[in-house]
């Protein structure tokens, strides 16, 4: 177990978006020597194995990841919803069971990385937005305003980037990381049923 010293300090997070095994879509940010850091899969690379690289070398104590990492509780025999998890409606999320085989893998990573003792979250980023800027919220993800959403996103983030995101999967793992930085902070908000799942926003 990391002393809680460890777990306090901001370049022990990580935030990752997730995204299809070889898309060239997964990307992770994290904290170095004062700078936050983003890199990112190539496409055809094994986004799982580029993930593992990243673990082996960074070797954050907390993971945010911007998937799925758990099932409905009917799956458990609780409740009677088949496709919705009470964080997801919460949130309005997409179903885990819709996101199939990436819902799968999350999972997975999730068991792997808890082997390493490394502990790992379930966030949001499109909620963030909706939550620390809501005057953003037509802008993001759309093709032509990146550099306009990083020009607000950057008043909400307290270390300089290293270069700025290049695409909306690095926006998301950054969006990723400013959930983890604000759990390390308590300054988070969580969503959902802690027996079924919880959402860190």
């Amino acid at each position: 177990m990391l002393h809680s010293s460890a777990v306090a300090n901001p370049e022990n997070i990580a935030g990752i978006d997730f995204g299809s095994r070889l898309a060239g879509s997964t990307a992770i940010c994290f904290l170095e020597k004062g700078k936050l850091g983003i890199i990112q899969s190539q496409k055809k690379q094994d986004a799982d194995l580029f993930i593992n690289d990243f673990i082996i070398h960074f070797m954050p104590g907390k993971v945010f990841i911007d998937a799925p990492l758990s099932l409905p509780a009917k799956y458990r025999g609780v409740g009677n919803d088949y496709f919705y998890r009470m964080a997801d409606r919460e949130v309005s999320a997409m179903s885990p069971m819709f996101l199939g085989g990436l819902t799968a893998r999350a999972v997975r990573l999730n068991d792997m990385l808890a082997e390493k003792g490394i502990d790992v979250f379930e966030v949001y980023p499109s909620h963030l937005v909706k939550a620390i800027f809501p005057s953003t919220v037509n802008i993001y993800k759309k093709k032509d305003f990146l550099s306009d959403f990083m020009k607000a996103l950057e008043k909400k983030v307290s270390y300089d980037l290293k270069e700025m995101p290049a695409n909306w999967h690095q926006v998301d793992s950054l969006l990723a990381w400013i959930s983890g930085y604000r759990f390390l902070k308590n300054e988070h908000k969580e969503f959902g049923d802690p027996s079924e799942g919880l959402i860190i926003v």
